[in-house]
């Protein structure tokens, strides 16, 4: 408490305490109702909460609709192809797939409350902003033996809303060669692997294999969720599998848009957890993603497909207001998953924690992450992940890591060659490159980093030789030669046949040509 005065000579010298409620406890709207809820400090009734809601969401989407905006200030919103909701069952892709809904989905009346003709904006032509649009669920039960399927549950929740197609993926689809050639129009049945050290994870070099044998998608999923080191790895595995998944099929169906239903809380969440677990270079892509990240589409897949987050401006407490008054059904998301959520779990309780107090922190959290930039340009795409690669990661891990055991017996193991996972003889088994130099550092990490988790502990799939990888990580993609591209000559030389990108055949005959001018 502050004073103007002298506090025992004049009673009016002490500062009045703030009130609760900024600005009374009438809507600061319509200053004409009580107030309903507060949102940062503000009072708001009903009747004004929720146009302030749907207001939120089209501002933060609507931007993002138009392929072109062109000269126009008001252009008419169209997109250039389907629509694909993810949804999880959640708080927040339960609002979000009400907005859409209501917003654009749903028959509007040529006439409004009043009776008189619609026009302008709100005209009924402009309703129809995409051709369809789709929801998507991936299942992610398969991953836990434990886990229960809630496909049924969300069969039931999408019911109410009539028009839309429902998806059904499930987590183990990464690993399922039908699925990949369903979505990609390859015909390539091939699977890589990560090989195994003597301690049942990934090698310190991500040495890359030919699966050794072929198993089930439940199982390869299982077995690849088991050789991670650490729950943080095994979170932010699931949830790269669950975006890649989405963002395949989306640009599969020819989807210009994929809407994620994260809020505001969520969205700090992920910034500050993707920053802690060394993914600064890709933070601009937690708000806004333009997939694939090139400039032009890949061979065999469609046209590129814009990631939005159109409530990213509205806090999970907003959220769950709207729901309640709204009579959304929320089925939530499996606790298994929290479980498990390591770094992230602890991010989410430390920022729902400080919105109870301090609310407008979470919006200063996604502000100062929206102004930052990587350092650097990208020299590429990760491999697994498909986000942007940073320069010189390799010779920076180099000069700040410890690759030595302080037990000459333990060092002796653990760099001791693991047997060769190929099927052809390793006389004539071509040279696959390593991984790690074509992963982004987060992903790097999430493989390598170690804990004090038991080998006993971890179940029997740990004893393979080699995990294996979702099915994007593959010889297309990679650029790693196939087994039908090893040749072997009459005399025993081996022969790799590669197939070069145009930058890189002018790369190679870059002294025989003659200059321009």
């Amino acid at each position: 408490m502050a004073s103007c005065g002298n506090p025992i000579a004049d009673d009016g010298a002490l500062m009045p305490s703030r009130p609760k409620f900024d600005k009374g406890k009438y809507c600061i709207k319509c200053k004409l109702n009580l107030g309903n809820i507060v949102i940062r400090h503000a009072v708001y009734c009903r009747d004004c909460f929720i146009p302030l809601v749907t207001v939120k969401f089209r501002r933060a989407l609507e931007p993002h609709v138009n392929a072109n905006t062109g000269t126009s200030k008001r252009p008419k919103l169209k997109a250039s192809g389907s629509l694909i909701l993810g949804f999880s069952g959640g708080l927040g892709s339960a609002v979000l797939l009400d907005l859409v809904y209501k917003s654009y989905l749903a028959g509007h009346p040529p006439t409004d409350e009043n009776g008189d003709p619609r026009g302008g904006i709100n005209h009924p032509r402009n309703a129809n902003v995409w051709t369809t649009c789709a929801v998507c669920y991936v299942e992610v039960s398969g991953a836990f033996p434990e886990a229960h399927d809630s496909t049924e549950e969300i069969r039931s929740t999408l019911a109410s809303y009539a028009n839309l197609e429902f998806i059904l993926l499930r987590l183990e689809d990464a690993f399922d060669a039908s699925w990949w050639c369903r979505v990609t129009g390859s015909s390539d049945m091939s699977q890589l692997a990560l090989e195994l050290g003597k301690d049942g994870l990934p090698t310190e070099g991500l040495i890359l294999a030919r699966s050794s044998n072929t198993l089930p998608p439940k199982d390869a999923l299982r077995a690849f969720l088991t050789a991670l080191p650490t729950s943080t790895a095994v979170s932010r595995a699931i949830q790269i599998l669950i975006r890649l998944l989405l963002l395949f099929t989306a640009q599969s169906r020819g989807a210009s848009h994929l809407l994620l239903g994260s809020s505001l809380t969520t969205l700090a969440v992920s910034l500050i957890s993707c920053v802690a677990q060394g993914g600064g270079h890709a933070i601009r892509e937690e708000f806004q993603e333009h997939w694939p990240p090139g400039s032009s589409s890949r061979i065999g897949l469609g046209g590129s497909v814009r990631v939005v987050r159109p409530l990213r401006d509205v806090t999970i407490k907003e959220c769950t207001a709207f729901a309640w008054w709204n009579g959304i059904r929320v089925l939530g998301r499996p606790g298994l998953m929290r479980a498990i959520a390591g770094i992230p779990g602890l991010t989410k309780d430390f920022v729902v924690r400080l919105e109870k107090d301090y609310p407008s922190t979470v919006s200063t959290i996604a502000r100062t992450c929206a102004k930052l930039e990587p350092k650097g340009v990208s020299v590429g795409e990760c491999w697994f992940c498909r986000r942007h690669l940073q320069g010189g990661l390799a010779d920076w891990k180099a000069r700040i890591s410890i690759r030595s055991h302080p037990d000459p017996k333990v060092a002796a193991q653990l760099t001791s060659p693991s047997p060769t996972l190929c099927s052809v003889p390793p006389e004539q088994a071509p040279q696959l490159p390593s991984l790690d130099t074509h992963l982004c550092y987060s992903c790097v990490t999430m493989f390598t980093s170690r804990s004090s988790r038991k080998l006993s502990s971890a179940p029997s799939l740990v004893h393979r030789l080699d995990t294996p990888l979702p099915r994007w990580v593959e010889s297309k993609s990679t650029g790693v030669p196939s087994q039908e591209a090893v040749l072997v000559s009459d005399n025993g030389e081996l022969w790799v046949r590669n197939q070069q990108s145009e930058g890189e055949s002018r790369k190679s005959i870059t002294d025989f040509l003659l200059p321009d001018h």
